[in-house]
């Protein structure tokens, strides 16, 4: 019954509200992944959070309890790039961190995807969805991911494989609607030693999430305000961004014009009727396959916002791994490895070690 006190911390001055040490965090999520506290105790925790705004301390204790309890693959492998994305997907925009993973591997990179599919609130389109329509699929054994990484440079694994208890919360989730820190938890999950690119939401968050990844003891990492909080970028304006390179912290803006790559559109998904209530975009069969055929177009070179974003995404993954020291290098590095047939290459190869 860790969370009741909390609360009564949190709640002890409404217009003055207490945070919490990163002791006090790791006590809390410890608790509620362990099924120590009620639904009704762990959204208002939850909810109190997200009013009061969650603090560096807070988010690092939250993923230091979680990393605790999950099984990880892939740590310390040498030259893994973890991307983490936001697990309850996209709307209108397909996920395209799975072709920019490609191509990132294509380059050089061994790359790793932490996802799920149909989380709620949005229950939106993943990487899961992507790997599916493109023959493909999500592990969530991670040995299995770590040989495929090994094997393939390119693995995407569900966070409930690693941390099951994160499935228990759910229907908490979908409760209560909103977004909550337990969205921004869920990607801190990165194997210890990887660089790590996270999608971050509008908003003065981005400060702290790169604070978080610095704290949790990576070498390297990017926290970007991609697309609907992803780590892609946008192809129609600036994509803020911080970059940890051991100690030092710099802003790492993402200016398309500044590669060629600037456009009037985002890459975009056909519009349907909206879903019935309880479902989303993940279980809506059309926009599944027109994701699969967005991720095979670009990974064969043709033109287009989805080639140019995913350039980005992938010149921003190969930066964050030291693979290439600027965003431009990048950028020539992933137009190489779709141009030259290596992306498509790498996902044959998968498909072997996968299927």
């Amino acid at each position: 019954m860790v969370l009741r006190h909390l609360l009564r911390v949190l709640g002890s001055d409404p217009k003055h509200p207490r945070n919490l040490s990163s002791e006090e965090a790791m006590r809390a999520f410890a608790s509620i992944l362990a099924g120590g506290e009620s639904d009704v105790t762990i959204a208002s925790f939850l909810m109190a959070l997200r009013w009061k705004g969650a603090t560096f301390q807070e988010l690092t204790g939250f993923a230091q309890a979680a990393r605790a309890q999950a099984r990880m693959p892939c740590s310390g492998m040498p030259g893994l790039v973890t991307l983490c994305p936001s697990h309850d997907g996209q709307d209108h925009h397909p996920p395209l961190e799975v072709a920019a993973g490609l191509v990132t591997a294509a380059a050089g990179a061994r790359v790793l995807i932490i996802s799920d599919r149909c989380v709620p609130p949005r229950r939106g389109l993943t990487a899961a969805n992507a790997l599916e329509a493109i023959g493909l699929s999500m592990t969530w054994d991670p040995l299995e991911a770590e040989d495929w990484v090994a094997k393939g440079g390119f693995a995407v694994i569900s966070i409930s494989g690693m941390l099951p208890s994160m499935l228990t919360l759910r229907r908490v989730r979908g409760e209560m609607v909103v977004r909550t820190p337990l969205a921004t938890v869920e990607k801190l999950l990165a194997p210890p030693g990887s660089a790590v690119v996270l999608g971050a939401q509008e908003g003065p968050v981005l400060g702290v999430a790169v604070e978080v990844i610095q704290a949790l003891g990576h070498p390297r990492g990017v926290a970007l305000q991609g697309i609907d909080g992803g780590v892609i970028p946008s192809v129609c304006r600036r994509t803020r961004g911080i970059e940890l390179a051991g100690e030092s912290l710099a802003p790492l803006p993402v200016e398309p014009a500044d590669f060629g790559l600037e456009g009037s559109e985002e890459a975009d998904l056909p519009l349907f009727s909206p879903p019935e209530e309880g479902y989303g975009s993940a279980d809506n069969p059309s926009l599944v396959q027109s994701v699969g055929e967005v991720t095979l177009s670009v990974l064969r070179g043709d033109l287009g916002p989805a080639r140019d974003a995913t350039l980005l995404g992938a010149a921003v993954a190969l930066k964050a791994s030291g693979r290439c020291p600027t965003l431009a290098e990048g950028v020539d590095a992933a137009a190489s490895a779709i141009d030259s047939g290596a992306a498509l290459e790498r996902l044959e190869l998968l498909r072997t070690l996968i299927t």
